[in-house]
């Protein structure tokens, strides 16, 4: 809600009440009735309704500060911020291979698995682009659509918080998570279109290939930024997993944990984002992860137009009413209640 007085100026005249109120004071007024005697005048002033008077004069000018803020215009209104999209257009693509329950990566000192770090990250990321259109898949042995270019950020990072490991077909289909994002932006018309794509793995279900991707993306006018998360070698990995498929814990809360092998095909992930003019990026730790989306945020920025507008209400009627109903009661008084002798 906004508030404010469209010619303002008039109320530079409040000023004036108080000075005319000082000098009412000094100046008087004439007696209505003269006496020959002053004991006469005390007897009639015993019958006089001295303080009744005196707030009929508070009302007359109480009245006239509302008419001066009546005449300043007071409006109230509210105030109406539209953007246009940033013209950038992204989707991101997210490994929810059996891989990415590797507990290699901490927050705060805790260690935490691949994916729960990545979508921490990736939550900020969305958050920072605030203007732009972002879509989101996720892939396994093959890819699904988690959510389409939308600007509702806030629904978008719901869906996001919904992925879990073991909801797709364990696997890792990079080249097929590439086509079905490079079929999502292909015919938009937007300045600048990009897929992120995180993977920790190497490219092993599918029916297209990765570097055969990237060459329709890149037909498109796709860039690709790929990121390979995680360290390659032997790494913290759950030692076993319960019906749900979740990890077994112990009575405290603890992941039972051992070495396995972690491969990624870093080499892959290299051609794909050259191949597209992308960026290519691997991250072995948190800090490195989220320094990595800092770095793609700055280099997809775009200038956005921000509209705003002002719609305002007039309600002068209000304090000119209320200037009104004083006199009104101040006249009524004055020819009942209070009568003056003529």
């Amino acid at each position: 809600m906004i508030f404010q007085f469209a010619e303002a100026h008039w109320l530079f005249l409040l000023i004036a009440v108080p000075l005319l109120l000082w000098l009412q004071g000094r100046v008087g007024r004439s007696a209505s009735i003269r006496f020959p005697s002053t004991l006469l005048a005390s007897q009639v002033a015993a019958f006089v309704r001295q303080r009744p008077g005196r707030w009929r004069a508070a009302l007359r000018w109480l009245a006239i500060v509302f008419f001066i803020v009546a005449l300043a215009r007071p409006q109230t209104g509210e105030e109406l911020t539209s953007s246009e999209s940033s013209g950038v257009d992204l989707v991101i693509a997210v490994d929810l291979s059996t891989s990415m329950w590797a507990h290699d990566f901490e927050i705060s000192g805790v260690r935490q698995d691949r994916l729960t770090v990545v979508r921490s990250v990736i939550e900020d990321f969305i958050e920072a682009r605030k203007s732009d259109r972002i879509g989101l898949i996720a892939f396994a042995a093959q890819p699904y659509l988690v959510s389409p270019l939308t600007l509702n950020h806030d629904w978008l990072k719901r869906r996001l918080a919904q992925l879990r490991i073991g909801q797709v077909e364990d696997g890792t289909a990079i080249g097929s998570a590439i086509g079905s994002a490079t079929n999502r932006l292909r015919d938009v018309p937007a300045e600048s279109k990009s897929i992120i794509l995180v993977t920790d793995g190497a490219n092993n279900r599918g029916q297209l290939e990765p570097s055969a991707a990237a060459e329709a993306a890149k037909a498109y006018g796709i860039k690709i930024y790929t990121i390979g998360v995680g360290k390659p070698g032997m790494v913290p990995f759950p030692a076993r997993f319960d019906r749900d498929g979740q990890p077994a814990r112990t009575r405290d809360g603890r992941i039972f944990l051992r070495e396995a092998r972690s491969d990624i095909d870093l080499e892959t992930l290299q051609a794909v984002a050259e191949t597209t003019n992308g960026r290519y990026f691997h991250a072995t730790n948190s800090e490195a992860l989220r320094d990595i989306y800092e770095e793609i945020d700055r280099m997809e920025k775009r200038e956005v137009e921000i509209n705003v507008r002002r719609l305002f209400t007039e309600v002068y009627a209000i304090p000119l009413y209320i200037g009104l109903a004083l006199l009104a009661i101040d006249v009524l008084l004055k020819q009942t209640r209070h009568r003056r002798l003529p």
